[in-house]
């Protein structure tokens, strides 16, 4: 007994001082980092031998980026204030969903101005009907799916009390495609409208609709629900919109859109063109005449810009110049007015373009009818708006 118990003692010892004899392993995540550091290469390892080849990250054949297409990170007050009322009444933009470079210039008014000027200058886009689309086109970065989210029945009233709270001077609704509603949303948009203009009157709404997939009961719906603006895209040229839009949305059909809006009542169409995806001079123009052709008003060009790698790739990218030879050409051809810029886009500074160039009368008034009535703008007097 005295034995084994001698035995078992020589070798706890035995393995005690072998264990003091072993070297200390890094048992932490730090400690293996820092003896990494110390066992690695020094700063002359990589300063000192041969050049190696440079290596060169990303796509080296496609076009760069211009200079004056890189945007500011957006702040100021107006700012915050409307991304934080965004929030806290569960509403989606397009400028957050659609990646807008100008969602700084748009929500934060104008530079230099009193936190009350900056909001009546400031503009947004609220998206309505959700998140998700039901329809996939090459250039949009907004989600889609077959099966959207039903539609939340409180959005026309949150819409509206958080329009009223901004105290914004123009406010631009869109909303994504909803071809899983009998309607297309269309009566949840002329409520949208309706509200806001009961809790403020004064605010001029522009609404950017999609086709309704060819539903013209749908159009004249929301054209009738007190609205300003009834804008609708077209986006391309005709030979391009297969291969750039969704194949359920076609050019003659969104020509038709606008054409019956406009039959409707509706004092101003607008409509949008983006440049940079493959067209040809004689296409743009070409279009340019067929919106003409069914008296749209206001026109605007503005610079593709890939949203993902996973959108349709970048043509070109056009040069200022040309985009101001666009903007003689369209209103040379008679439109009311004209925006043509790298930034530009459908809703950008929709205010800013629509109350200095319309609303003042320094467009080209092509309607009999008045573009708008003394009692929504007494600032702007009758000799003003007919100037």
């Amino acid at each position: 007994m005295y034995a084994l118990r001698s035995t078992r003692l020589q070798t706890s010892s035995s393995l005690y001082a072998r264990c003091l004899a072993t070297a200390s392993v890094p048992s932490t995540p730090k400690a293996l980092f820092r003896d990494s550091l110390a066992n690695g290469p020094s700063f002359d390892d990589f300063v000192a031998g041969e050049e190696h080849d440079r290596i060169v990250l990303g796509n080296a054949k496609g076009p760069r980026l211009p200079s004056y297409l890189k945007t500011t990170i957006p702040s100021g007050a107006s700012f915050s204030k409307i991304k934080k009322d965004l929030r806290g009444l569960n509403l989606n933009t397009v400028c957050e969903e659609a990646r807008c470079p100008n969602i700084g210039d748009c929500w934060g008014g104008k530079k230099d101005a009193t936190e009350t000027d900056g909001r009546n200058s400031a503009t947004a886009t609220i998206m309505l009907m959700g998140d998700t689309c039901t329809r996939g086109c090459r250039f949009c970065s907004v989600k889609t799916s077959k099966a959207p989210p039903p539609l939340d029945p409180h959005e026309p009233e949150n819409t509206a009390e958080a329009i009223s709270r901004w105290g914004l001077g123009y406010i631009v609704l869109t909303s994504v495609d909803r071809d899983d509603l009998a309607d297309g949303g269309a009566h949840h948009f002329a409520e949208t409208i309706r509200k806001i203009k009961q809790k403020a009157p004064h605010i001029l709404v522009e609404a950017l609709t999609g086709d309704f997939a060819g539903s013209l009961d749908q159009v004249s719906l929301v054209a009738k629900s007190g609205l300003d603006v009834y804008a609708h895209n077209i986006e391309t040229v005709e030979e391009l919109t297969p291969f750039v839009r969704d194949r359920r949305a076609t050019f003659r059909q969104s020509l038709a859109v606008l054409e019956h809006a406009k039959k409707e009542g509706v004092r101003i169409t607008k409509t949008s063109i983006m440049l940079g995806v493959g067209e040809t001079e004689e296409q743009v123009m070409a279009a340019l005449k067929e919106l003409r052709k069914i008296d749209v008003d206001v026109v605007t060009f503005g610079q593709y810009m890939r949203p993902t790698k996973r959108h349709m790739k970048v043509d070109r990218y056009v040069d200022p110049a040309e985009f101001d030879t666009w903007k003689q050409v369209a209103e040379d051809l008679g439109f009311l007015y004209v925006a043509s810029g790298p930034l530009v886009r459908s809703s950008y500074k929709a205010g800013e373009f629509y109350i200095e160039n319309v609303l003042r009368g320094k467009g080209k008034q092509q309607n009999s009818k008045p573009i708008v009535s003394q009692e929504r703008s007494p600032e702007v007097s009758p000799q003003a708006v007919s100037a």
